[in-house]
């Protein structure tokens, strides 16, 4: 009976053990996989950002573009009277 209760025991103990190894390997995983979550958003964000920075400064340029060809043309009709 002894016998039986320590095997119980041992098998008891193993089975705790492996318990919190398949644990602690999924709570790394989840961690990794939040990680690249994350990074991969970061690297989103900053392409997204650059983009509408660019966007932003072609519609810039062209508004000054437009704006500029106004003053020349004005100052052409002033220059004219």
């Amino acid at each position: 009976m002894a016998a039986m209760k320590k095997t119980f025991e041992e098998l008891k103990s193993t089975t705790q053990t492996a318990a919190k190894g398949m644990a602690d390997t999924t709570v790394q995983a989840a961690q990794e996989a939040v990680q690249q979550v994350a990074d991969s958003s970061k690297d989103t964000t900053k392409t997204a950002t650059d983009e509408a920075s660019k966007q932003t400064q072609t519609a810039i340029n062209s508004v000054a573009s437009k704006a500029q060809e106004g003053i020349k043309g004005l100052g052409q009709r002033l220059v004219q009277k």
